[in-house]
């Protein structure tokens, strides 16, 4: 299978670099541009979402994000983020125009700090009803010398008994920004995971490349 569509309608493609290209292949029409709609002037490395507010299972992701070679911290790398709520929908809200897309409410920006680092407090998200895609969070990337946002892997979690199954179906693909499957880990009422992100890594039209060791 040549092309794979995720529940996006994102496209996953070769690896080869096209100047004449975007960056990171084909997305949906709209679906990447919301990056930017209700964008904050100041982003911060923590972020909490509305969810975290809502009812749920509390979960904080954090991680590190490197460069193409796997090692060295990409700071000012912006994580945009949505995730459906406790009932496994992009539930809207009337607050603002930007809670009432697609994206639904459960969305928001993160900006590593100069040690790569970022930090999410939201809600752990529910499947969508009556399908058997496991639960998600869906990321989109934008570095601060490229001049598009991309799409990399959707966080997914260990312990969810949709995922294997899901994987099995899956035809064979090298992950984007690298595997998005988080092991979760409960602290007292919190789950908590951590989840790195490589930018680049298998990432179509990338005018960057690895050093060979990664």
């Amino acid at each position: 299978m040549l092309l794979i569509t995720s529940c996006n309608g994102q496209t996953q493609n070769n690896n080869s670099y096209d100047k004449t290209k975007r960056v990171g292949g084909d997305c949906e029409k709209g679906y990447c541009d919301l990056l930017y709609l209700g964008m904050p002037k100041e982003i911060n490395s923590v972020d909490t979402s509305p969810g975290w507010f809502e009812r749920g299972q509390k979960l904080i992701v954090s991680g590190t994000v490197f460069q193409i070679d796997g090692k060295t911290p990409a700071p000012n790398t912006i994580i945009y983020y949505h995730h459906t709520d406790n009932d496994g929908y992009y539930s809207p809200r009337n607050d603002k125009q930007e809670n009432q897309t697609r994206h639904g409410h459960i969305r928001g920006w993160l900006k590593t700090d100069k040690k790569g680092k970022y930090t999410l407090f939201t809600i752990r998200p529910a499947p969508y009803p009556n399908t058997q895609l496991p639960a998600h969070i869906h990321l989109l990337i934008k570095e601060p010398d490229i001049a598009n946002e991309y799409w990399i892997e959707d966080i997914n979690f260990d312990d969810d008994r949709l995922l294997l199954p899901y994987i099995k179906k899956r035809p064979s693909e090298k992950p984007r920004g690298g595997s998005g499957i988080v092991r979760v880990v409960l602290k007292d009422s919190l789950q908590i995971a951590e989840h790195d992100i490589i930018l680049g890594l298998n990432i179509p039209n990338y005018p960057k490349k690895a050093s060979g060791k990664k």
